[in-house]
């Protein structure tokens, strides 16, 4: 009753059918998350795609300046030397065929995947486990590669991955509802400005045609699209 009573009073707070300036929404999600708990702060955008066709698929990675507050558990297939450097990166599951086997076991206990080349015939055999969760390994996401340092240290700093969905909606998490309004603005514009330089070239017309920025317990608030490049 209490969740719906401080939801009923945050929509009062703001008309749902208008799109605000993005700095404006992002004034209403932060006087609105009043959770018992640090609300994570999400943005979804509907791009003018349709992921169905190779040629419109939008995925990627974007460092965010301030972080996600949240920390990723990353798990690293590797061995000898390069098992030892994500280790010591901070990794927090290590290994090879005993990881494997975690894994078939259904002990997932991680968020980000990554692995070297030469582990990617044994992490193959796990794709259908890890590819609908969104977990396997991408070479074009940097989580295939020998620097598996700089890639534990960069999931670890705030790393987000997108990829657009069936519907061709695009969404992350940009940050808690602590951060400051600054920390929030500068970490949705360096997720748009990823999106936007993600534009595949088979995108015809409107690229972003709306916009909606919103909290863990919150409602959502719609962003005028024309305001996330500014």
């Amino acid at each position: 009753m209490a969740h719906d009573k401080r939801l009923r009073a945050a929509y009062a707070a703001f008309e749902p059918t208008r799109a605000y300036p993005l700095a404006e929404a992002v004034k209403l999600i932060k006087a609105n998350a009043r959770a018992k708990f640090d609300e994570t702060v999400e943005l979804a955008i509907n791009l003018g795609i349709d992921p169905r066709h190779a040629d419109q698929m939008v995925r990627g990675l974007v460092n965010l300046p301030n972080g996600t507050g949240k920390t990723l558990r990353v798990a690293v297939f590797a061995r000898g030397a390069k098992a030892e450097e994500a280790a010591a990166a901070g990794a927090d599951v290590v290994g090879a065929e005993d990881l494997a086997e975690k894994v078939q076991g259904g002990e997932i206990g991680f968020d980000r995947c990554i692995a070297t080349p030469d582990m990617m015939a044994l992490v193959g055999r796990l794709g259908k486990i890890l590819g609908p969760r969104g977990l396997m390994p991408n070479p074009k996401l940097g989580t295939v590669t020998m620097d598996v340092k700089g890639a534990v240290t960069a999931a670890k700093s705030g790393q987000v991955e997108f990829r657009a969905e069936k519907a061709g909606i695009v969404h992350a998490g940009v940050g808690k509802a602590s951060f400051s309004e600054e920390k929030l603005l500068e970490n949705i514009r360096a997720f748009v400005d990823a999106i936007q330089k993600a534009k595949p070239a088979g995108a015809k017309g409107t690229y972003m045609l709306k916009a909606a920025l919103s909290s863990t317990m919150g409602p959502g608030v719609r962003v005028d699209a024309a305001s996330l490049a500014g």
